[in-house]
């Protein structure tokens, strides 16, 4: 395995990143990070996603703690 293969999404998987983007605005990158996560749900892929579009952060990393509720 060459050194840039774990970065690389299973191929299976890039269609379903793809659509996450088109359907969601995030980036392929930003899509890839809940799908690593999560898995293949798309309910919760599109959450999830929505949820990073409003933030407009990235996905891993992040906690609960960082947000804070507006008034």
């Amino acid at each position: 395995m060459a050194d840039g293969d774990k970065d690389d999404p299973p191929q299976k998987l890039v269609p379903l990143a793809k659509r996450l983007v088109a359907e969601t605005g995030i980036s392929e990158a930003q899509a890839r990070e809940p799908i690593a996560t999560l898995g293949v749900d798309w309910a919760s892929l599109v959450r999830e996603a929505q949820l990073l579009r409003k933030i407009g952060r990235s996905w891993a990393g992040s906690s609960g703690a960082e947000f804070s509720p507006r008034a």
